[in-house]
């Protein structure tokens, strides 16, 4: 059973580095894709460091179109996909969101951050569906292909065609895992209008959902 990491990046030069340096050695990953969407950062050449096979995409692509292109390029039978600006992430959290799948108790897991920080805690506890660190069988993906998502709907889309195609998911919590808020890496008025268009996004893949 082979396992591959997903991991969209979009000029997470400060953070990538501590999300891979776990991944790296860790005793059930088989390999690492990253791909730099757009970066103009030194997100791809810090990949590169950390041996992961790196997707450089030219222009920004947005976050759905980076991950299916990165579970285009592996041949894994499990797809763990994680956010690259992640803080804390330890072995643990990985081989959690893992077990179920290669126990063959899930099809999907959805990792819930827990006591990492108050703002990010909040957030996943209200709306723990919107969470992008997830391990996802191939067949899940297969799923998936039928219905179009855009940008940051693909984890609203996840949730809802896991439940209209009957997949198991199982929730994961992560205990001392938080990621860094939109606000505080593009400043306060870019950083709402992010978060903005990523609402949109979700909302619209929930509409497209609701009457495909």
């Amino acid at each position: 059973m082979k396992i591959a990491v997903v991991i969209p990046a979009y000029n997470e030069e400060k953070t990538i580095g501590n999300v891979l340096k776990p991944l790296s050695t860790h005793k059930l990953i088989d390999e690492i894709i990253v791909i730099s969407d757009g970066s103009s950062d030194n997100t791809a050449k810090i990949a590169k460091s950390y041996k992961a096979c790196v997707i450089e995409l030219e222009k920004n692509q947005g976050k759905t179109n980076a991950v299916l292109i990165g579970v285009k390029n592996t041949d894994a039978d499990i797809i763990l996909m994680l956010d690259a600006d992640l803080i804390g992430l330890k072995d643990e959290h990985i081989t959690s969101l893992l077990q179920p799948i290669i126990d063959k108790k899930a099809d999907m897991t959805i990792g819930i951050f827990k006591s990492g920080r108050g703002a990010t805690d909040l957030a996943q506890k209200i709306a723990p569906f919107l969470s992008g660190q997830r391990a996802i069988s191939r067949s899940v993906f297969y799923k998936l292909e039928k219905h179009n998502v855009k940008d940051y709907g693909i984890e609203m889309a996840l949730t809802l065609m896991a439940e209209k195609e009957k997949v198991r998911v199982q929730r994961v919590y992560l205990p001392n895992l938080t990621h860094v808020m939109k606000e505080e890496k593009r400043g306060a008025f870019l950083g709402f209008i992010s978060r903005i268009k990523m609402y949109v996004d979700i909302i619209s893949s929930a509409i497209k959902f609701k009457f495909n």
